[in-house]
C-alpha cells in the first residue's frame, strides 16, 4: 500500500528542505503541484492542453484541472510509490475534492505533518535573506550574517533581498497561510486523519528525526 502525506508549513519554516528530506529517507514522490503542473504543460497533457488555455489568458487555473492533473501523476509517475503533498491542498474546496480523488484511487492518507514555527521567527528567517548574483551564496543578516554587510565572504559581489521577503510582504505571506491552513488542520481532524504537530524552530536534523519517528510510530 502507498504511504501519502501532506506536509503543512508556512513560508520559513523550512517545509522545502524537510519535505525533500523525508523524501529520500522513506523513499517518497514530492507531489508540488506547480511542478507537476509545469511537467503537464511540457509534455502536453490533455490536462496540460486546458491548464495552458488558462495560463495564456492569465487567468488561475482553476481546481477541476488541478485536480486532474494530480490524477494523472498519482495514476501514473506516482502508482505503485507513496508521495508527500507539498503545498496542496491550498484551499478547502482542494483538501475535499483530494479527498474523493485519494478514495477513489484507494490511496488512503497516512498523516498530515504540520512544521510551526512563532511568527517572530519566520519574519527574521525570510526578511533576514540575502543572496548573490555572482556565486549564488546565501545569508541570513540575522542569523549567519557575512563577514562585511551588504557583501559576499566568497566573491565580493553586493548581496540583494527578494521583493516578496521585505517585512511587510513577508506578514501578508504569513497571514494568508494562517487563515487558509487553519481550516485544512481542522478538516482533517475531523476526517480522522493523524495530524501531527513539530516544532519547526528546532535544528534541520532534529526536525528530520522528531518527522521520521512520528510516521514510524
Amino acid at each position: 500500500m502507498t504511504r501519502d502525506l501532506i506536509l503543512f508549513g508556512p513560508p520559513g519554516a523550512g517545509k522545502g528542505t524537510q519535505g525533500a528530506l523525508l523524501a529520500e529517507r522513506l523513499g517518497l514522490l514530492r507531489l508540488s503541484t506547480g511542478d507537476v503542473l509545469r511537467d503537464a504543460v511540457r509534455r502536453g497533457t490533455a490536462m496540460g492542453r486546458e491548464a495552458q488555455r488558462y495560463m495564456d489568458a492569465g487567468d488561475l487555473v482553476p481546481d477541476d484541472v488541478i485536480i486532474g492533473i494530480v490524477r494523472d501523476y498519482l495514476a501514473g509517475e506516482a502508482a505503485d510509490t507513496g508521495v508527500i503533498f507539498d503545498g496542496f491542498p491550498r484551499t478547502l474546496p482542494q483538501a475535499k475534492r483530494l479527498d474523493d480523488l485519494l478514495e477513489e484511487l484507494n490511496r488512503p492518507l497516512q498523516a498530515v505533518l504540520v512544521l510551526e514555527v512563532e511568527s517572530d521567527v519566520l519574519i527574521k528567517r525570510l526578511s533576514g535573506r540575502r543572496s548573490c548574483a555572482g556565486c549564488g551564496a546565501t545569508y541570513n543578516v540575522y542569523f549567519d550574517p557575512p563577514r562585511e554587510e551588504g557583501l559576499c565572504d566568497r566573491c565580493g559581489a553586493a548581496l540583494s533581498q527578494r521583493a516578496d521577503d521585505d517585512p511587510a510582504t513577508v506578514q501578508r505571506r504569513l497571514a494568508v497561510y494562517a487563515e487558509q491552513t487553519e481550516p485544512l488542520i481542522v478538516h482533517y481532524r475531523k476526517s480522522d486523519t493523524d495530524v501531527h504537530h513539530i516544532d519547526g524552530e528546532q535544528s534541520v536534523d532534529h526536525v528530520q528525526r522528531e518527522l521520521v519517528e512520528l510516521l514510524e510510530e
